[in-house]
This record gives structure tokens, sequence and C-alpha cells, in this order.
């Protein structure tokens, strides 16, 4: 794989400490800073550059707006062996998400499993960030989250009230890479429209449609129409069931309670995320486990290709070898992206400008 040769180039290092120092003078206790940088730079790293620092202008419009309770009591208000409901106490999403996913790994290496709930949350960046994070620990994790704004209308209606509720499963493998399957339940993230519209580029037919059921390609346009689901209805069913599993089932909003974030920076998001561990071992050993994954996935990419195409990737493969990429070359940043942290920069008198 090559890297992209658009946008200026920085190490993750140098976006990781950039983030934290804009966080820190922004208010967020040094730590909190830290991570939250960190969780941004994994989803950059990854290449889900809609999630990453790309969204540090939005956070510290809403910081500023009194939007995020920048020193909240992450706590849990119900709890057992395998499960947990955790209270975000309205705390950035990257904080909250953490401290459940940490919180699962925990109770999964006791129990052999857990689910954790969350409500009261915000905004966390992308869901592989979190489903990973167990693998490390031999187990599968499972991520979902109800989207913090509605852009996609129920099948067959016209209403916004269902967000691209996002769902992110990953498996351990031996040698080979895990397998990460990390996607919004619509076709494309709202984030790659805002970031299309802000490059001044269209958007391919089929992402978006209008009110009447036209395909909508300008951006710029976008609240004109809504989102489509992938595979149609059956999309559309699933983005519900994630919405009630990570939104209804916690106690966190869903449907019409959703606040956009987009537009409003001060409302309370009581964003819902939900996070699953579960040990390998609880079924079979993990070596031999990871051997026949191993094969598997060998067995899926070595099998006969369409004309044309010179490789078969696994789901997560592509993010995995990016990983590797951007850590060697940097991390590629659109101008605009560069110009609004710039500004950032300036607002908040950091020392590193990313000159």
């Amino acid at each position: 794989m090559t890297e992209e040769t658009h946008g200026h180039l920085y190490p993750a290092k140098r976006l990781e400490a950039f983030g934290a120092s804009a966080l820190t003078a922004l208010g967020l206790p040094e730590q909190d800073a830290a991570l939250c940088a960190v969780r941004m730079i994994d989803a950059d790293l990854r290449g889900v550059d809609t999630h990453g620092i790309f969204r540090l202008n939005h956070y510290s419009q809403r910081i500023k707006a009194g939007g995020i309770n920048l020193h909240p009591q992450v706590h849990t208000v119900r709890e057992n062996a395998v499960t947990a409901l955790v209270d975000g106490d309205n705390g950035m999403g990257h904080v909250v998400m953490n401290f459940a996913t940490e919180l699962a790994i925990r109770k999964a290496a006791e129990s052999g499993l857990a689910w954790i709930g969350t409500f009261n949350g915000n905004h966390a960046g992308a869901g592989a960030v979190y489903s990973t994070m167990p693998v490390a620990h031999d187990m599968v994790g499972m991520y979902m989250t109800v989207a913090n704004a509605n852009h996609m209308a129920p099948w067959g209606g016209v209403e916004l009230i269902l967000g691209t509720n996002p769902i992110s499963v990953a498996i351990p493998a031996g040698e080979e890479p895990p397998v990460v399957l990390d996607i919004a339940t619509t076709v494309t993230s709202y984030g790659k429209v805002k970031l299309a519209a802000q490059k001044g580029e269209s958007i391919p037919v089929g992402w978006m449609i209008d009110r009447k059921g036209q395909p909508l390609t300008d951006p710029r346009r976008s609240s004109e129409g809504f989102l489509l689901p992938i595979g149609g209805y059956k999309g559309y069913g699933l983005n519900v069931i994630i919405g009630m599993l990570a939104g209804v089932l916690n106690g966190a909003a869903f449907g019409r309670n959703v606040v956009d974030f987009n537009k409003d920076v001060v409302s309370r998001n009581n964003s819902g995320h939900m996070i699953t561990a579960m040990r390998v071992d609880n079924f079979q050993p993990v070596e031999s486990f990871k051997q026949e994954m191993d094969r598997v996935i060998r067995e899926i990419r070595e099998s006969k290709r369409m004309e044309g195409v010179d490789r078969i990737w696994l789901p997560g493969e592509i993010e995995h070898y990016r990983i590797r990429e951007r850590l060697k070359n940097g991390i590629p940043l659109a101008p605009i992206v560069v110009s609004n942290l710039r500004q950032l920069a300036v607002e908040l008198n950091l020392p590193d400008r990313l000159e």
C-alpha cells in the first residue's frame, strides 16, 4: 500500500502532543487531555480521518460553550459480575468510553465476558479504537453507539430520526492481523460528507438522497436530504437494533431525543455507547483458536480473485497496514484541517502552530 500524497504529513506523536496541549489549554485535566489525544490519533492512524484530530475544533467549540463537563465523575450506577451501566457525567466521550472498555476487560478477565453500557456521554471517535482494546487480552471486542446527530430517515420515511449508528467487532488472530469490522450502518459517515464540503468536492451517487428520493451529490446541500442505509432495508433494521441496544437499553438518547452536536454545542448529548469483551478461552485454547483464525484468514485471502483484482482484503487489514505506514511516514491532514487547527493554536496560544 502507498500512503496518500495529498495534504501535509505530521508525525503521530506531534499530533498527539498538539491535541493534548489544546485540550489542556481548554481546561481538561492533563491526564484526560492526553487520553483523548491518544484516542483521536488512534483513529487517524487507522485512516478514519473524519473521527480523529479533524474533530478537535468541534470539541473545542463544545468545551468553550460549556457543553462538556471538564471534571466528570465517571462511575457505574448498576453493576454485577458481567454487566455494568456507566454514567459518563457529560464528560469527553473518549474518557467515558475508555473507562467503560477497561471495565469490560477487567470483568471479562474474571467472569469470561462482560457487557458495559454507557449514558450521559459524548462523541467518542472511531468505534474500532475501543473494539480492538480487548484483542490485546485475547478477547473478542464489540462496540456499538448511537450517533450524535440524526442524518437518516426510517426506511420509507423522510424525517431524520436516525443516526449513522456504527458497529465495530474485533477478533484476535495469530500471525495474521486481527479481523476488525468497523462500519456505519449508513453508506457513509456524515463526517465524510462534511469533509467533502470543506474540500469543495462532490459526493458519489448512492450516499444521500433528497426528500423526493432523488440522488444528492452536492455536500453543501446535505441539509436538503439524508444518508442512505447500507443494504437497503436490512441496514435500516440493523441501525434501529444498534440504537435500541446502545441507546434505549442504557437510558441514553435515541430518535428525536438525539441532540445534533453539529448545531447545538451547549445541550447535553446523553450519548449512549456499549462495549462487550469476551474471552476466547471460554470456547477453546487461545493458541488453537488463533491458528484456526490464521488458516481461515489465509483461505479467504488466497481464494480465487475476480479479473483485475490484485488482492482480497479481510476486514481491518487495510487499516493494519495503514497504521504501520502512518507511524513510519506521518499522518496526512487536508489543508483545510491544518488551517482550522492552526487557527485553534493561535486562539489557545499553543507552542506548536503546526508550521
